[in-house]
């Protein structure tokens, strides 16, 4: 397996500029989500990140297939 390390990077990119949406134009919505996020549980904040990463996995392989 060959990595294009030019993709990786755009890839990368692209997340960044995703991120930066949400709180370049609701900075105040994004402070009160922060906020609730702290009031939550562990093990639901972990479940929410293995749910995440396996979507994005399973994207990512049908996307390069």
């Amino acid at each position: 397996m060959h990595i294009d390390w030019r993709d990786l990077g755009a890839g990368f990119a692209l997340y960044l500029v995703l991120e930066g949406i949400f709180p370049f134009l609701r900075p105040e919505a994004m402070k009160m989500t922060f906020a609730q996020l702290i009031k939550l549980p562990d093990s639901t904040l972990r479940v929410f990140g293995l749910s995440s990463m396996i979507a994005g996995c399973v994207l990512l392989y049908f996307i390069r297939s």
